[in-house]
């Protein structure tokens, strides 16, 4: 086996009948010596004119690669020991698949419902403009990732196998490019599909997955964990419960702060959705007037400090959507997602500025949820500025730049609507001050960035949980409660699905090393 590092322009990246007679010529053999290319790192390198693609890939002469045999899972029953998770979303389901690997059954409580059910409550909240606080895009099947596209990119390289994440996904149907792409994406509308078959795995092995059960209660034997009871009565009983609820769970937060166990508030980022024409952003950063076919549309990733504090694009969705992802009604909240070609005319990113908790004082009255009391209450004031439905508020840049309404908005993908108002209206002064010295230079970094038909949309406000559930470094487990595993964005562990995934992973693991699997 021989590896290579290839140079490759777009037309010839795009084909791998190309890439091997770029790889014969650079090794001086014939095609048909080469038995297989495993690809190990494909990356965009746009710095230079023209573009071109670099390849890391390992070729086979006169030797087959050995072959790869899917993650094995162990089959259950109500024999084995048990764990119970709380929320299906990346955390929860590789914990559950963690779990099987070492024989243990796991207990799925999901508040929301299955992904085939929860598209039906998603086209009520873009056509009706009514939100099902159990089934929307942040829960259901899946957590929030299902609909929020599968960006699979992550700097949390010491928490656990990247890899092993992405063959889980492959698996299941993802496709095999996530393995070695630079920014691997499987898009909206491919996700959904691969969700399923992951939790049928969990199922057909002989875990369970109790959908439309909203956890109201930890059941407690002083500090050890017991089991939960749900708002319809239900219980389920085991020693060990993973808490992987996602992001937005403030009733989870709310339970936990009644029944008195602890929590902190934690800092978070809050600004808007920006949102360009793609061939916008496609022209600067590839350089050109006009894209190459061959090339993917473009992403961009910004950070400026400015007043001390950060300002930066969060969730870039190259040829995406901005979605309402509002989990309760009289708040509006965006979100954005790209279908898995990416080929949708608007580009678009959250631009935020990180907050820290002296910001939260003014709501110091709601003791450890001070932050998520802030983070409400700027999306209720969106909500009543949209208009009070889920039409978004909304700005020209050059306009909020200039600090005046804007006459016209441009064209938008955020499908409720949008209504022009001054964003100094909806968001605090510390964030739209911020974000107007941030915008100044990347409309300097970025020539246009911040002119024409960009737009804000607001509030882009989910971008991390507001509390940390505190958990003990080596055990995992909560300080107060024995056989309770914080775990996820919703704890604070984790930002985004291979984060998450990887995090429930560890806490899975650790229940397996205890009951001695």
């Amino acid at each position: 086996m021989h590896t290579l590092e290839l140079y490759l322009s777009p037309k010839e990246a795009s084909s791998e009948q190309l890439i091997l007679s770029r790889v014969a010529a650079q090794l001086h053999i014939p095609v048909d010596k080469i038995i297989a290319l495993k690809h190990q790192k494909k990356s965009i390198d746009a710095r230079r004119d023209p573009v071109r693609i670099r390849l890391v890939t390992d070729v086979f002469i006169d030797e087959t690669p050995e072959k790869e045999e899917p993650i094995a899972y162990k089959k259950v029953d109500d024999s084995a020991p048990r764990a119970i998770i709380i929320g299906c979303g990346p955390a929860g389901m590789y914990a559950a698949l963690r779990l099987l690997e070492s024989g243990i059954k796991p207990i799925i409580v999901e508040r929301g419902k299955e992904v085939r059910e929860r598209r039906r409550d998603l086209a009520a909240i873009n056509k009706e403009r009514v939100v099902d606080e159990d089934s929307n895009y942040c829960f259901g099947e899946g957590g929030a990732g299902t609909y929020s596209d599968g960006k699979l990119y992550t700097r949390s390289k010491k928490r656990g196998s990247i890899a092993k994440v992405l063959k889980v996904f492959t698996d299941h149907g993802a496709d095999d490019r996530i393995r070695y792409e630079a920014h691997p994406h499987i898009g909206t509308n491919k996700l959904p599909g691969i969700v399923s078959a992951m939790n049928e795995t969990i199922v057909k092995q002989g875990g369970e997955i109790h959908y439309n059960s909203r956890v109201n209660e930890l059941i407690l034997d002083r500090d050890q964990i017991k089991g939960v009871r749900c708002a319809d009565g239900s219980e389920h009983r085991a020693d060990h419960v993973i808490l992987a609820t996602g992001h937005s769970a403030r009733d989870i937060f709310t339970m936990l702060d009644r029944q008195g166990i602890a929590i902190e508030a934690k800092p978070f980022a809050l600004g808007v959705r920006i949102e360009h024409p793609q061939e916008l952003i496609d022209r600067i950063q590839y350089h050109c007037a006009i894209k190459d076919p061959d090339l993917p549309p473009s992403s961009y990733s910004l950070v400026e400090q400015v007043n001390g504090r950060g300002v930066f694009s969060f969730c870039m969705c190259p040829g995406g959507i901005i979605a309402p992802a509002a989990t309760a009604p009289g708040e509006v909240v965006v979100n954005g997602w790209s279908p898995s070609k990416r080929n949708g005319k608007f580009a678009n990113s959250g631009m935020v500025v990180a907050l820290d908790d002296k910001d939260f004082q003014p709501y110091a009255q709601h003791g450890n949820l001070r932050g998520m009391a802030f983070q409400a209450a700027i999306e209720q004031r969106a909500f009543l500025a949209g208009g009070s439905d889920l039409t978004a508020p909304a700005q020209r840049v050059s306009d909020f730049l200039e600090k005046r309404i804007s006459k016209t908005l441009p064209d938008t993908s955020y499908i409720p609507g949008i209504k022009s108002v001054s964003l100094d209206d909806v968001l605090p002064e510390l964030v739209s001050k911020r974000l107007r010295g941030a915008l100044q230079v990347f409309g300097k970094k970025m020539k246009g960035y911040s002119a024409g038909d960009a737009l804000l949309v607001g509030v882009e406000s989910r971008t991390s949980s507001p509390v940390r559930i505190p958990r003990d470094h080596e055990t995992l487990e909560h300080p107060q409660i024995k056989g309770l595993y914080p775990c996820g964005e919703g704890a604070g562990y984790a930002g985004g699905i291979v984060s998450a995934a990887m995090d429930g992973e560890r806490c899975a693991e650790r229940i397996a090393a205890l009951v001695g699997l």
